[in-house]
């Protein structure tokens, strides 16, 4: 009875894409987040007759043969790129991409990381980090004398002080772009780590070779569209029940099978 796991194969299909959606809405509030979308395939097929086979001797060719599928298989778990709405904060160190790109960000263990979470902060020591305390790379630094800061769409970081009209150039922000975004593996904390899927990162200033540029005082939400969802939930739920009902139409079939006389 094929019936049992080819239904089995679409239950757990159904399983994952309710997972995923579920990860979205439970993310629809965090800045930089990309929807995920769950994609599968089908499985192998039994050959009962090829198609093209010689069906008699006098050479008649089958046109379509039997094929029996054997289910569905997940194939990936895409991340749906789109940029969030742009929400003002008002606050000097956040910051939204707007367009392509990616900040980087410094990892303990030495690794480079990827996000577009500008949401950042001033350390003990005045460095610009992220909310987590991980280094934005180009690293900038900011007196503790500094009375504001100020962003261009450039990513050059300025900082006036009380004593002087004009500002201080105290560095750059850089962006870095990616051949194929969505081969980037999602480390958690709005944060993703360079694959060979993904490809190497193209670092550039911002505006520059395609990349998008900074607004200061912005964040980025989440791409999220909370009504797409939920019909995707109720549609992922009513397969899942479709595929209980098929288990369910094989068990009787297989009693009755079984209480034949």
């Amino acid at each position: 009875m094929r019936a049992l796991k080819i239904a089995a194969t679409g239950m757990t299909a159904q399983q994952l894409r309710v997972e995923t959606i579920s990860n979205n809405l439970a993310n629809m509030n965090t800045t930089g987040y990309n929807a995920r979308r769950a994609e599968f395939s089908d499985l192998h097929y039994q050959q009962v007759s090829r198609a093209g086979t010689v069906n008699a001797a006098d050479g008649t060719v089958l046109p379509t043969g039997v094929q029996l599928g054997l289910g569905v298989r997940p194939s990936a778990v895409s991340i749906h790129l789109a940029q969030g709405a742009l929400s003002a904060t008002g606050n000097d160190l956040d910051i939204a991409i707007d367009g392509r790109g990616f900040l980087e960000v410094q990892l303990p263990s030495g690794q480079t990381a990827y996000t577009r979470d500008g949401s950042l902060k001033r350390s003990a020591d005045g460095l610009i980090v992220t909310s987590d305390g991980y280094a934005v790379i180009p690293e900038v630094t900011i007196p503790v004398d500094a009375r504001s800061l100020s962003i261009n769409p450039d990513g050059e970081v300025y900082a006036y002080f009380d004593d002087a009209s004009e500002g201080q150039l105290l560095g750059q922000f850089t962006l870095a772009a990616f051949t194929n975004a969505k081969g980037l593996e999602a480390l958690g904390s709005n944060l993703f780590a360079e694959t060979e899927a993904s490809g190497a990162p193209l670092v550039a200033a911002p505006g520059e070779d395609g990349l998008g540029s900074v607004r200061q005082g912005y964040l980025e939400d989440s791409s999220v569209d909370a009504v797409r969802e939920v019909t995707e939930l109720i549609e992922a739920q009513r397969g899942y029940e479709m595929n209980a009902k098929v288990i369910s139409a094989a068990d009787q079939m297989m009693a009755a099978t079984a209480q034949v006389r």
